[in-house]
């Protein structure tokens, strides 16, 4: 092995611009990867949820029992 410049000592710094584009195009991938993985996962949803509610019957609620009224005794006065 060869004992080089380049082994011990960092590169040339990197300029500020060049940074923050890497940092901004990396940020961008994410945000764009996450939109995309939303809109999948809403799709899904949707069309589960479209399918669940065409094989539900609409079926009307049952009626109310009512039950007959109390016959209450005659009071004396």
């Amino acid at each position: 092995m060869t004992a080089t410049k380049d082994k011990f000592f960092k590169p040339e710094k990197v300029a500020a611009q060049d940074k923050a584009t890497t940092t901004d195009s990396a940020a961008r991938a994410i945000i764009e990867q996450e939109v995309k993985q939303r809109d999948r996962k809403t799709e899904a949803l949707r069309a589960l949820r479209m399918q669940r509610e065409a094989e539900q019957t609409v079926t009307p609620p049952a009626p109310k029992k009512t039950r007959a009224p109390r016959k209450t005794a005659a009071t004396k006065a």
